[in-house]
């Protein structure tokens, strides 16, 4: 048995599926036997009233059934219970019940019995209250020093204090401000009410400022009533503690009281004047307390339960004692109970009742001997090696994540099923798209657990500009074996064609243990895959586009009508080689296949919109070849990456962000104008003698127009950042795949550029897209692509900022590329410090689609990157796609002494002007060589 655990005196539970709370447990001599023997009265939201008197055997008894003195149901539930000389013309103790709408005064008497059964006790109707009001709760006391009883305020829902003095109703005040009602309480010492305010204020209330107040018979008065009629109800003194409060209490102790307060995150000690005493910060979510004075130590101790099943000891601020609880306390109160003092009762919100006092059990068990022995040291070292050995191999790997084992069975599996239909009626909610109809698709999620789980949530995700119409679920507990499902619709909300149609689906959920029977926080993922119809449908092919791709495989060309059959005519016999997209925000891809070549075209006006329909072509192809058990297949990519319309989205998206500080920073100087034009107006207006506004109230009313023209103007900036980030994403998406089909790089070397050029999933301006790649890019240049020690060595700033231009970093993927066409692989290896050789001088080999690319080709092998368009730009001497076969193969690089030039000047750390002019130089060459092709 644990040292700190309270020991058990007697404990039982009360009813089935009954519910308490703080107010609904009193401990006092309620009988008036003159015994000095406490009893214990427990009130139920059920309405039943319960009178225990403990007489265990031995300790750690349960309850006998003479124990409960009295049971009895009243119609309604039991907010509190009170035990106090509340009867006139006696002083003997009575029990008040405090109900929604009604307060009762109950004598509670005892006769002998006869027979075995012993004692009878009953409860005798004194009188009662019906109440106008809800009640909250209630204090009692002797209220304006009255001797001999206690009178009874009742504090109601909508924050009136209304009075009895006894069989009589006194009055009822509103207190000022009210919102909603907080712990009550009564200290005889200063005559005055004190209670937390939803403010976060303790407030004091005097009972004589009380009674000469304005009377409360109606909420709303009028203006007149309140100058007319009685004083105005003022505080006596108020204190700000910044928390909500759960309990408030007023303890005595040689001449001077101390009020507390228990908080949400703290509990205090205050004068009756309202000035601090002390205070104590909790590491616990409190849940109950009880300040108590201590005659034999001449201090006062506070017991405060938490939600830990703890109940800790505190003189003062400091802690004395911590003991473990069987349950979490709502009420705690200490008595007498069978010639015991000190007794703790604790009472939980589902009725677990105990009595039980703090002590320790000594512990008979004895450690036996161990045996001793001499330690043989060679033996150590050599186990000290071969464990150090294992360490330093367990930290070379680069996983994250643990492997689990081949025979590893979740616990809860989550599989998600995508309708092959669009719905029949949209789902779409709240769409921007401008388009007459906005499908949507429905999703199916499964959860079937192995062995029983608790607290599951499920939610799922996708990448905006998609929505849902569901995105969270929460199923609690989940039997074993029991499978649980739910659907949801995926639409599209943003005007503009998402960057990716997958989905995932999280599952978090918690498997007990003997160790932890609260249970083992876990995850369970699925990811899903949207169909494209979600963001487009079948439209006519066009003829001309300013960017277009070939993608080409090893195996003979498939009909376009075979791979989207969702998309193409059967019956049309023009679509077996040309295919038309058009997405839902407006834009048009065209899809050409070639007849006799084993290539694919893909082009559209816009690059961004190339990305969607080229990753659905190459999965197509390679479930189509999967389908005939065909191993082999392989696209690849000779043509040019687009890089300069890649930069130009990236500009794009960086003045975007450049224009979203400057509006900030304009925001936050008007703001900084407008309140000080408030003070300077607030000043005038408060000034006795009145003077002039010079013009203030109009500075006023056009620096507010300001205001909400930049806060318009800044959100539609953030919305046009938005989808030009959405955009962006779309086309690092597209250049990634042409850079592994153009290279060939595997899925480690595909997933390292991935990170690289997609660490965010959004945008912000504390972290924005192009400080982060920059980042990632430069440290692959410095590590798994580095040419010298010098790269190695260059050293890095450790804090990411927004750049002045995008100038670097548009060097950096230009070199990123120029790397890998040379050979260099990448790789997240712990041992960087190995150089890589690149070997090979070369880099890709574009294959001619005509003649007169062939010649032009020859003129441009100086230039790496080039902009496609200038390579289609033929109109009628353009040969049909796959009519020629390739006759030469010039390499795609830079020449070498321009790369050399490039190479010194970034490891400087610069690059001038002249290399610019340079590819511009090359360029306007290209050109003119492609206008002089094109003469006739």
């Amino acid at each position: 048995m644990s040292l700190f655990k309270a020991r058990d005196w007697w404990s039982t539970t009360l009813g089935e599926k009954e519910e308490f709370d703080q107010g609904c447990l009193c401990v006092a001599d309620v009988d008036n036997n003159g015994s000095g023997q406490d009893k214990i009265i427990v009130g139920s939201y059920m309405g039943y009233l319960r009178i225990f008197n403990p007489q265990p055997v031995k300790p750690g008894d349960g309850m006998q059934a003479e124990d409960l003195l009295l049971e009895v149901q009243l119609r309604d539930p039991i907010l509190q219970v009170e035990v106090g000389k509340f009867v006139s013309g006696t002083e003997l103790l009575h029990l008040a019940v405090l109900h929604c709408r009604k307060l009762c005064v109950y004598a509670v008497s005892g006769m002998l019995g006869n027979v075995e059964h012993g004692n009878q006790y009953q409860i005798k109707l004194m009188y009662e209250h019906n109440l106008q009001r809800t009640a909250c709760n209630m204090t009692y006391g002797p209220f304006g020093g009255v001797k001999g009883r206690d009178l009874i305020c009742i504090q109601s829902m909508d924050g009136m204090l209304m009075l009895f003095e006894q069989e009589s109703y006194a009055f009822g005040r509103f207190l000022p401000g009210f919102l909603l009602p907080g712990p009550l309480t009564y200290s005889s010492r200063t005559d005055s009410f004190i209670t937390v305010s939803s403010c976060q204020q303790v407030e004091s209330y005097k009972y004589q400022v009380l009674a000469f107040a304005t009377d409360a018979d109606e909420r709303q008065e009028t203006e007149q009533q309140k100058l007319s009629s009685g004083k105005r109800l003022v505080m006596d003194w108020v204190l700000n503690i910044g928390e909500q409060a759960l309990d408030i209490c007023v303890v005595s102790f040689n001449q001077t009281s101390s009020v507390f307060v228990l908080g949400e995150r703290n509990f205090f000690c205050l004068k009756d004047n309202g000035q601090i005493r002390f205070m104590k910060k909790l590491d616990f979510s409190p849940s109950c307390f009880l300040p108590y004075c201590t005659v034999s130590e001449g201090t006062i101790n506070t017991l405060v339960g938490n939600h830990n099943n703890m109940l800790h000891v505190y003189q003062d601020v400091t802690l004395k004692w911590a003991t473990q609880l069987p349950h979490i306390p709502v009420a705690v109160k200490v008595g007498n109970l069978h010639d015991l003092k000190g007794v703790i009762v604790t009472l939980s919100d589902s009725g677990h009742l105990q009595c039980s006092y703090l002590g320790t059990d000594p512990s008979l068990f004895q450690a036996p001997k161990v045996e001793s022995r001499e330690i043989n040291y060679e033996e150590l070292d050599i186990e000290m090696k071969e464990l150090q050995k294992i360490i330093k191999e367990a930290t070379k790997t680069q996983d994250i994540l643990p492997k689990s084992e081949k025979d590893y069975y979740d616990d809860l599996r989550i599989t998600a099923e995508v309708s092959s239909d669009l719905d029949a009626v949209s789902q779409a909610i709240d769409s921007e798209v401008r388009a007459e109809a906005v499908p949507s698709v429905t999703v199916k999620i499964t959860l079937q657990s192995r062995l029983a789980v608790q607290k599951t949530k499920l939610s799922i995700c996708v990448q905006p500009p998609l929505a849902l119409t569901h995105d969270q679920f929460i199923f609690g507990d989940i039997e074993p074996c029991v499978s649980k499902a739910v659907a949801l619709s995926v639409f599209l909300k943003g005007n503009c064609p998402p960057a990716e149609l997958e989905g995932n689906a999280v599952g978090s959920y918690s498997t007990p243990t003997e160790l932890n029977p609260e249970g083992v926080p876990r995850v369970a993922q699925c990811k899903f895959r949207l169909p494209l119809r979600l963001i487009c449908f079948p439209a006519q092919p066009s003829k001309t586009a300013n960017h277009k791709l070939t993608i080409d495989t090893n195996k003979p060309p498939v009909s376009l009508v075979n791979l989207f059959p969702d998309f193409a005519d059967q019956s049309d016999e023009d679509q077996v080689n040309v295919l038309g997209f058009q997405f839902l925000t407006g834009s048009r891809i065209t899809l050409l296949a070639s007849k006799t070549s084993q290539r694919y075209r893909i082009q559209s006006e816009q690059l961004e919109d190339l990305w969607l329909i080229t990753k659905e072509l190459t999965f197509r192809l390679e479930e189509h070849f999967k389908k005939q058990n065909s191993k082999d297949f392989t696209c690849t990519f000779s043509g040019s990456v687009p890089l300069q319309e890649y930069f130009e989205l990236i500009d794009c998206h960086f003045e975007l962000r450049l224009n979203a500080e400057k509006f900030e920073e304009l925001l936050s100087e008007r703001a900084i104008q407008f309140r000080a034009i408030e003070r300077r107006l607030l000043t005038r207006f408060k000034d006795k003698t009145p003077a002039p506004l010079q013009h203030l109230d109009t500075l006023l009313e056009g620096t507010y127009r300001q205001i909400i023209a930049l806060a318009d103007a800044a959100e539609e900036n953030q919305a046009n950042m938005f989808q030009a980030f959405t955009k962006l994403k779309s086309a690092t998406h597209l250049v990634i795949m042409l850079i592994s089909l153009w290279q060939k790089l595997s899925t480690d070397q595909v997933a390292i550029l991935e990170a690289t050029f997609l660490p965010l999933m959004q945008d912000t301006q504390e972290l924005g897209w192009e400080e982060s790649v920059d980042a990632a890019i430069s440290h692959l240049l410095r590590t798994c692509l580095s040419k010298s020690s010098k790269e190695q060595a260059l050293t890095h700033t450790n804090q990411l900022n927004i750049p002045k231009d995008t100038s670097r970093l548009k060097k950096h993927i230009t070199l990123l590329c120029d790397r890998l066409a040379k050979g260099g692989r990448l790789c997240l290896s712990t041992d960087t410090n190995i150089q890589q050789t690149i070997v090979m001088p070369g880099g890709c080999t574009p294959i001619p689609e005509s003649d007169l690319e062939e010649r032009t080709a020859i003129q441009d092998a100086t230039t790496m990157f080039t902009n496609h368009r200038h390579l289609t730009k033929q109109k009628s001497k353009t040969a049909q796609l796959g009519n020629h076969s390739v006759d030469t193969k010039p390499s795609c690089q830079f020449a070498p002494v321009a790369e050399a030039h490039f190479q010194r000047q970034f490891e400087m750390g610069q690059l001038p002007q002249k290399q610019e002019s340079l590819a511009k130089e090359q360029r306007g060459l290209s050109q003119a060589a492609l206008e002089e092709a094109e003469k006739p």
